[in-house]
């Protein structure tokens, strides 16, 4: 028979389990799998997760649909610490005279939909330093490519960063880390024909097409430690993170700056309305990581239980 420490030790574990089960089914279905003591940072389009250690987001996550790439608001281009990271963020001071450009993580591109979108993706927090011929670049190549597909399929679930690891370069008087390569996690959620796909871009420029760069997801995985859409079936996830399909996807789509396949192209007015109500949402997380579902009297602030 099983002994009593024995029990205890099951007992213990299948409590564990548990505990990720409900922390898979309660996270935002973007977010990678969090580990014990992670706790991401949540702005009004995105949410990231910070490593102070290298002075940026480990990953920024987000949701994209086909009627946040219409835009109704201009670049910002005002460079800002973020509020929100109490340890501090990046400062411009760091990248001044550095050579780097300071590369968004979430595009300010995908943020046109909102004006507030658009400041916060200005944060330092949602910056890396590339190179400008990766900046400017294939990573811009990849962001274009990752709009043409959220207007072409509707919506994408998004996850981008920088692969961190130990004895990286780093500039200013904040250690920031300089990547060799950058990440983007796609997955179209699909009901009937889900797909998923990951590019892994260097820190350089380069004159390849983006699809040079589609590798699979696990590889991903296995460079960055994080577990991307752990809500998957066990058999999905399988099947869409260890292989490339590259025909899976379309990659000469010229979408860019019309309406996507399927949406009526009446007025843009119901989307704008749309948007101005979110607006006027609480953006404070819950305990369950959900957005906060409250009412506020004036955009871009909390409710009295998320400090308003």
């Amino acid at each position: 028979m099983m002994n009593k420490e024995c029990r205890k030790i099951l007992l213990f574990c299948f409590c564990l389990i548990q505990v990720g089960l409900a922390q898979q089914r309660n996270q935002p279905k973007e977010w990678p799998l969090l580990k014990p003591g992670e706790k991401p940072v949540c702005h009004l389009a995105y949410c990231l997760l910070y490593s102070e250690k290298h002075e940026q987001a480990a990953w920024v996550a987000y949701k994209l649909t086909a009627e946040e790439t219409f835009k109704f608001h201009e670049r910002t281009n005002k460079f800002l610490e973020d509020p929100d990271i109490s340890t501090g963020s990046a400062s411009n001071e760091d990248y001044s005279g550095s050579g780097f450009d300071r590369g968004h993580l979430a595009p300010a591109a995908d943020m046109g939909w909102s004006q507030q979108a658009m400041e916060e993706s200005f944060y330092f927090s949602n910056m890396s330093p590339q190179r400008p011929q990766c900046n400017r670049g294939i990573w811009k190549k990849g962001e274009e490519q990752v709009r043409d597909w959220a207007r072409h399929y509707g919506s994408l679930y998004v996850v981008t960063g920088p692969v961190l690891k130990d004895g990286l370069p780093s500039i200013g008087i904040n250690k920031v880390s300089v990547p060799e390569a950058y990440y983007k996690i796609l997955l179209r959620p699909d009901s009937l024909h889900p797909a998923a796909i990951a590019l892994l871009v260097p820190n350089e420029g380069s004159s390849e097409p983006v699809q040079a760069f589609a590798v699979d997801i696990d590889s991903v995985e296995k460079l960055t430690g994080f577990d991307f859409f752990p809500w998957l079936p066990d058999a999905v996830e399988k099947k869409l993170e260890a292989s490339v399909c590259l025909d899976c996807w379309e990659w000469n789509l010229k979408t860019r700056g019309y309406a996507p396949s399927g949406h009526r192209e009446t007025s843009i007015q119901p989307i704008q309305d749309a948007i101005d109500a979110d607006a006027y949402r609480c953006h404070g997380i819950t305990k369950k990581g959900l957005r906060c579902k409250r009412k506020v009297k004036a955009a871009g602030t909390n409710c009295y239980q998320h400090g308003g």
